[in-house]
């Protein structure tokens, strides 16, 4: 009898964390995907930690009790950062937040043990990626880029002035960092709206300095759980972390796969602005969302 393919849940407050979903279909392309975006009660950064909890358990409730999802991504820096261990709480399922497994590839990259970080204010003000980092033997400088969210979802990727203001901000941070007597030679791109901005920071980098796309990072951490490289909740919560050429084996459900990018199965679910989800969300996941289904999660 055929084994029925698992449900992994993602969840994010808004759409940004479609990037996530992205990375994971190639990696895991024979599993059903349930996505909720909370676009009802976004942004989360400007919530207390236990507005967040609450709202985040909520979603990962929803996506493990009405979806059957057998695994949850936290697609979302700010809910990785503040209520982690509130959701592996709440549910009986394996969590993955897209914190840990960023710091874990930033240590793989990194030959001088500096990293930059750039993020929302939020994450940054959690001081999340530093304390991940640190539990790499890293030292992070990490730095709030509050102008790239809304440049991305104006749609200017391929645009001068975000180019201008990427150049901006990593000037200052590069400055800054070794002005605090760090030799970074790796960059963390900490929020799930900035992978579409990749190449953007790929060509201002310094010669020399390695991008970490955190979305790309959390699916490889994702594809190692199914493949049996972790063997608890707790191997992912450390960072699971990725050694080169590990990403792929050929064991579970990570297994290449030849059927149509068709046959793929993605559930997509807001709790407000569908069609502003239905828009946007195709530029992040890199294909149509399909018919976006309303839930009420409460107030």
């Amino acid at each position: 009898m055929t084994e029925s393919p698992p449900t992994i849940g993602v969840f994010d407050s808004g759409f940004g964390g479609l990037t996530v979903l992205r990375a994971l279909i190639p990696r895991l392309p024979r599993a059903r995907f349930a996505f909720i975006g909370d676009t009802a009660r976004l942004p989360y950064g400007s919530k207390s930690r236990r507005t967040i909890a609450r709202y985040a358990v909520e979603s990962a409730q929803f996506l493990v009790r009405e979806q059957g999802a057998e695994f949850i991504v936290i697609a979302c820096n700010t809910a990785s950062a503040l209520a982690l261990d509130a959701i592996q709480d709440a549910v009986p399922v394996s969590v993955l937040g897209v914190i840990e497994p960023g710091a874990a590839a930033a240590r793989v990259a990194s030959t001088t043990g500096d990293v930059l970080v750039i993020a929302t204010d939020a994450t940054v003000q959690s001081h999340a990626y530093r304390a991940a980092c640190a539990a790499q033997n890293l030292r992070a400088f990490e730095k709030a880029c509050p102008l790239l969210v809304p440049l991305v979802e104006e749609g200017w990727v391929n645009h001068r002035v975000t180019d201008e203001v990427i150049r901006i901000y990593l000037g200052e941070l590069t400055a800054e960092a070794k002005a605090d007597g760090l030799k970074p030679d790796t960059l963390v791109l900490g929020c799930t709206h900035y992978p579409l901005l990749r190449q953007n920071f790929e060509r201002a980098v310094p010669h020399g300095v390695k991008v970490i796309d955190s979305a790309e990072s959390t699916a490889e951490a994702a594809a190692r759980l199914f493949n049996g490289h972790a063997h608890s909740p707790s191997d992912t919560q450390s960072g699971c972390p990725i050694q080169p050429g590990d990403e792929q084996t050929s064991l579970g459900w990570a297994e290449s796969d030849t059927s149509d990018e068709a046959e793929i199965q993605i559930k997509c679910f807001a709790t407000d602005s569908v069609e502003k989800f239905e828009r946007l969300g195709s530029r992040f996941l890199g294909r149509p969302t399909g018919n976006v289904e309303l839930v009420d999660l409460g107030g």
